[in-house]
């Protein structure tokens, strides 16, 4: 079945490029002067509800936050996630989406495959992205950087997957968004 699902996953993401109909995004904030982004796909719900949908999660109950090529947090400052500290640089956004209890963002070293292995005919606007590895995440969890727990909040329902900062006091707040579900972390400079 995991192998059905991730040949579905594959032609999904080349039929998506191919199309052009991907949506791409940046969410982005700046801490003490250093940038901080998301680039993520944004999958849209068409019809479906979000319980659904991670109904057709994996047994480890983990998603790639995303469509598309990889969701990528890229960061200048070294960070303090919700307590977690988390280097400069590059990481590969899951999040773990249990039946029950709270989310978790997971931050992974692996980035995915580098641009042209996957999907060598990307668009030009596509060709410098990596994309994901098509496997089980267990194949990558020796590279998870943190795992951080999600605070579930209210929001508007969306259509679309939406990441967004917030400048706080201390730093900012990271919102993920799509359909009736929403939660948040902290992130601010590390000390």
């Amino acid at each position: 079945m995991c192998r059905c699902f991730l040949t579905g996953i594959m032609v999904f993401a080349a039929a998506a490029l191919a199309c052009g109909q991907e949506a791409w995004d940046i969410a982005r904030t700046t801490l003490e002067g250093k940038k901080v982004e998301i680039e993520y796909g944004r999958p849209t719900l068409k019809g479906r509800t979000l319980a659904d949908l991670m109904k057709e999660l994996p047994d480890d109950r983990i998603w790639r936050a995303g469509s598309g090529a990889m969701t990528i947090l890229s960061t200048e400052a070294d960070l303090d996630i919700a307590g977690r500290k988390v280097p400069a640089g590059s990481y590969s956004l899951y999040l773990y989406c249990p039946e029950t209890g709270p989310y978790e963002l997971i931050l992974n070293a692996d980035i995915g495959e580098p641009p042209g292995g996957m999907l060598p005919k990307a668009a030009p606007d596509r060709a410098n992205r990596s994309w994901p590895h098509f496997m089980d995440y267990q194949d990558i969890a020796s590279r998870e950087v943190a795992r951080i727990p999600l605070k579930q909040v209210s929001a508007p329902r969306t259509e679309v997957l939406i990441y967004s900062f917030e400048q706080a006091a201390s730093g900012a707040v990271l919102t993920i968004r799509w359909g009736d579900q929403a939660w948040t972390v902290q992130l601010q400079p590390a000390r």
